[in-house]
């Protein structure tokens, strides 16, 4: 099949793409127009938590397609009742608000907060992020967002979004005033090259959120649903935030993310959010579907599996070629180099034959892992004998 030039052409240019176009994929693969294959260690970057085109997803769309696409939010649907009876009975949340992409989540909770704000500590407004932190491509998701360079796009900036640093509590502190309402973080900041923040951090978050009467916002866009190796990644840090967003896999590669709050925090009035498409049947089915099939018995034992795999291999790797160690949790990872060709070992692991293989480098010197959550033994292998030949190629 050749490259419909006319047709890429006709799309807006907002990045650089390689000349391929992926017809199918199925699990851990993908196949381009050519039909190579390529092992798939990106997945949508942490979307496709099952994979592509996961029969359980698949069977549960074309069930949901047959019954109601779309009643409007106007009204209740089963699919939406459904799935936030499971995140709440799942978490330490009371309400959900589905909405379809994670910055929208994300603005949600900058909104609920900021309401609550005005209601319970005389209209404070501001959120403290952190540095390198990524939270959405809206006006007010980038002024949140701590990525490098992001604070001169688009200016004006959306004001009300000080910066501290990541896992140093004081930075934190020094930045709270009678304007501040809530801090807002990811439990791992992947875009940044994935940095956890510390179990010790995320207590001591808690504890002084509460102590100065602040809202707690984790962003869990990326971290969510079994990415970590728990359902919810502030999980593993014991602790309770008052409000969470989740996207990328509860949709696993649909549009679906949700805004979670305790029932103390949800103080939207009518007509505060809405959404044309939120919390429809058709989206939400297939979340249902992702949810049942991670909260099954064993399911989260083998991601952990699968991440202590990924791990020690990367270890060994590290070890092998005189790099800095690995980090992460769960099935996201990243490989800390010694030198910054991230790029060409992302390019030719893409250009590998006669089968591919598809990395992430969120910087020259890292190497970023995302693979569906159901990813086997053999393929967390492959990846890693692949990678070792790449390196050898890159660095003759």
């Amino acid at each position: 099949m050749a490259i419909d030039r006319a047709g890429l052409n006709a799309l807006m240019e907002i990045t650089s793409r390689p000349e391929l176009v992926f017809v199918r994929g199925q699990g851990a693969w993908l196949e381009d127009q050519a039909g190579k294959r390529y092992l798939d260690f990106i997945q949508g970057w942490a979307v496709n938590c099952l994979g592509h085109n996961a029969p359980v997803m698949v069977e549960a769309l074309t069930r949901q397609a047959n019954t109601l696409f779309n009643p409007s939010p106007a009204f209740y649907n089963q699919p939406s009742i459904e799935l936030a009876k499971r995140i709440v009975g799942a978490s330490c949340f009371d309400r959900v608000f589905f909405a379809n992409s994670g910055a929208e989540a994300n603005e949600g909770a900058i909104k609920l907060a900021r309401k609550w704000g005005q209601l319970h500590r005389k209209g404070a407004y501001k959120i403290i992020t952190f540095d390198h932190s990524f939270h959405g491509r809206t006006l007010a998701t980038m002024s949140a967002s701590g990525k490098p360079g992001w604070d001169k796009k688009f200016a004006p900036q959306v004001e009300g979004f000080p910066k501290a640093d990541l896992n140093d509590l004081d930075s934190v502190r020094a930045l709270i005033d009678d304007q501040t309402v809530a801090v807002m973080l990811e439990p791992v900041q992947g875009e940044a090259g994935v940095l956890p923040a510390t179990a010790e951090f995320l207590q001591g978050l808690r504890a002084l959120t509460r102590e100065r009467g602040l809202l707690l916002i984790v962003d869990e866009v990326q971290t969510g649903m079994g990415r970590t190796g728990r359902l919810f990644a502030y999980q593993h840090a014991g602790i309770e935030p008052d409000i969470m967003t989740l996207g990328k896999g509860i949709g696993g590669g649909v549009p679906l993310s949700a805004l979670c709050a305790r029932e103390a925090v949800s103080c939207f009035e009518h007509g505060d959010q809405g959404g044309t498409y939120n919390g429809n049947p058709l989206m939400t089915a297939v979340g249902v579907a992702i949810f049942d099939t991670m909260t099954a018995p064993g399911f989260m034992e083998s991601v952990n599996a699968r991440g202590a795999q990924l791990s020690e291999g990367l270890k060994r790797l590290s070890a092998k070629w005189g790099m800095k160690g690995e980090r992460g949790m769960g099935l996201l990872r990243a490989l800390i180099m010694d030198r910054d060709d991230g790029p060409a070992l992302v390019q030719a692991a893409r250009d590998r034959a006669p089968e591919g293989l598809l990395l992430n480098a969120p910087r020259g010197n890292l190497l970023r892992f995302m693979p569906a959550l159901n990813v086997s033994a053999d393929e967390v292998d492959t990846m890693l004998a692949w990678l070792d030949e790449l390196v050898a190629q890159v660095r003759r």
